[in-house]
């Protein structure tokens, strides 16, 4: 049976006795009922993984030792999703559960010239993150930016030339699947999806001078959030069969 899975923000000195917070104590004191002695896992989501014996179970301020800790190395590739904001805040929520559960490492949040909504709390979206990160078990984070505008996001990227760069958008031309153009060996990997209206003719020229390559993402036409998981999906496929 595996142990409980946690996340920590505060570990970083490398000591043995840690404090939990009060929300990860009462959670394993309250709902999962553990006593002193038991095991269970810890994260910082940035590689680190943690076996820990509860030396003093407390809802508020549980205590643990480090029986043993593991530094994982970041994966080697990196797969970096460029999302626009949506006018249903939970249709993009879900996209960012099931993306941090298989392995998105980035999601940067975009206002695009027809996104209908630009509010955006990137403090809900990182907890949504956190706990799908735990409920997958993995030991990273995937990270997600602030809500940026879409032209300033792509010149802020317009001289990386290590990134592999796509964009799918509905416009009928001539576009490869994406799944026949991703590079096996690709370093950073980077879709743009668009709002519920498709990027507009100005974006998408703006993205294929700075580099972009306009990806299919199969015949059928897709919501936002559809689209991305898609994409997600064939990037992290990619990413995982080259370890």
């Amino acid at each position: 049976m595996s142990l409980p899975f946690f996340y920590i923000d505060n570990e970083s000195t490398g000591e043995n006795i840690l404090t939990l917070s009060e929300e990860t104590s009462r959670h394993i004191v309250q709902v999962l009922r553990m006593k002193e002695g038991e095991l269970l896992h810890l994260t910082n989501g940035k590689g680190l993984l943690l076996k820990v014996s509860i030396q003093q179970a407390h809802k508020k301020n549980t205590v643990v030792s480090v029986l043993e800790r593991t530094n994982h190395e970041p994966p080697k590739q990196q797969v970096i999703m460029a999302v626009s904001l949506l006018k249903n805040t939970a249709r993009l929520e879900w996209f960012l559960e099931k993306a941090a559960e298989l392995g998105v490492d980035q999601i940067i949040p975009l206002r695009c010239e027809r996104t209908e909504k630009m509010q955006f709390r990137t403090d809900r979206a990182r907890q949504i993150l956190i706990s799908a990160m735990l409920q997958s078990r993995q030991v990273f984070l995937t990270q997600i930016s602030e809500p940026q505008s879409y032209f300033s996001f792509i010149e802020s990227i317009s001289n990386e030339l290590t990134y592999d760069k796509f964009i799918a958008h509905c416009i009928a031309e001539e576009k490869p699947l994406l799944k026949d153009v991703i590079s096996s060996s690709f370093t950073k990997a980077i879709l743009l999806i668009g709002p519920e209206g498709d990027f507009s003719e100005k974006e998408i020229i703006t993205a294929k001078e700075k580099g972009f390559k306009a990806v299919s993402l199969g015949n059928t036409r897709l919501r936002t959030e559809t689209a991305a998981l898609t994409g997600a999906v064939i990037l992290c496929i990619q990413k995982n069969n080259s370890y």
